[in-house]
């Protein structure tokens, strides 16, 4: 029980249905054979939304650290003192300051290696906007924490995995946000990815045009031309296995998605929308590219049935099972290195103890 891994959790706006889906999700006593899960928030705001949403008696084992984190409960880690006022459904200063009170406390110990992966609830990216939290969401806020130079936004599901070039910009910023150093910097982050952490040995990855019909050789536009194609042809030289660029509705409306292993959209909704579409239920927001695993349902504070236990916890729950399914692909292959390392290049394969439908 003690080799668990510590999954941490961020409870996301208090006003929102994070900790409904949450409690729903830890109140299977199956999570526990796989995570000791430690949530970050207060008992007191998690009591409030149990019985808001009328989810039987689930408690929390509370504790200071997580190093104090029992394998067989869910822990759950008190980030501050005062009282909170909940308003369930509604858009409030308090549930931004909360939210970000979470997060702050769950990354610091991610950094510090004291948890072993990030699984973040939805925030409300407009009230949580403050001065130590100027991000336009949390894959950019991570980024930062991470030191990293380049990160993915990456929707995955059993099906369908989805990157984007341009994330959290206006759509009328998009087209000066996409050059080609851009897209094989992404292209790159999508290709490590699928070998690293869901272990696909050649990954086959499509690239979607960003005008209508993919420009129509040129007749609606020459972003296809003068940018997207010579990227393609770049990464395609380095050894990628990488084509396009496609036409975004032809390609998702025919089915030819589930020719890759994943697609790289040129922006958010571009990309959003189908995956949603295909895999609201069960797909899973990936943030490639850090140095450590985060995670996070793919939808939102979903105010509008806050407090009326109608939040699906699919999504969240498999957000749970990528981040402990990534973390163990990542360190059964540095073992495997290591291994190769000390025997000559002999690679010994090994199996996880998790599905691996869970990504």
């Amino acid at each position: 029980m003690s080799n668990k891994l510590k999954i941490g959790i961020s409870i996301g706006d208090v006003n929102g249905i994070g900790l409904e889906v949450i409690i729903k999700t830890l109140s299977n006593p199956a999570i526990l054979n796989y995570c000791t899960p430690i949530v970050y928030g207060h008992t007191k705001v998690s009591s409030f939304h149990r019985k808001a949403n009328s989810l039987g008696d689930f408690s929390f084992n509370v504790i200071n650290h997580a190093n104090q984190a029992q394998a067989k409960r869910a822990n759950m880690i008190n980030c501050w003192e005062e009282d909170v006022k909940i308003e369930l459904g509604q858009v409030t200063a308090t549930g931004g300051k909360y939210a970000l009170l979470s997060l702050e406390r769950a990354t610091a110990d991610l950094v510090n290696g004291e948890i072993d992966a990030l699984v973040t609830a939805p925030i409300n990216k407009h009230n949580i906007q403050s001065e130590t939290f100027a991000f336009p969401g949390h894959t950019e806020y991570l980024q930062e924490k991470s030191g990293s130079k380049d990160v993915l936004m990456f929707l995955i599901s059993e099906g369908l995995r989805v990157g984007v070039v341009t994330g959290h910009i206006p759509v009328k910023d998009v087209p000066a946000a996409i050059t080609k150093e851009k897209i094989t910097s992404k292209l790159k982050l999508i290709n490590d990815s699928l070998k690293k952490d869901f272990w696909i040995e050649k990954p086959k990855i499509a690239v979607l045009g960003l005008n209508p019909h993919a420009s129509d050789n040129g007749l609606l536009g020459t972003e296809e031309a003068e940018i997207i194609s010579p990227a393609i042809q770049e990464a395609y030289d380095k050894g990628m296995m990488v084509f396009g660029p496609y036409p975004a509705d032809g390609f998702f409306g025919n089915g030819s998605y589930k020719q890759f292993d994943a697609v790289l959209a040129m922006y958010h909704d571009q990309g959003l929308i189908p995956f949603k579409t295909l895999a609201f239920h069960n797909g899973v927001n990936y943030t490639a590219g850090l140095n450590f695993v985060r995670t996070s349902p793919d939808h939102g504070t979903g105010y509008d049935i806050a407090g009326k236990d109608l939040a699906d916890p699919t999504s969240f729950t498999e957000a749970l099972f990528s981040a402990i399914h990534i973390v163990k692909k990542r360190r059964e292959q540095e073992e495997m290195l290591g291994n190769q390392l000390r025997t000559g290049g002999k690679v010994v394969e090994t199996q996880f103890d998790i599905k691996d439908d869970a990504s």
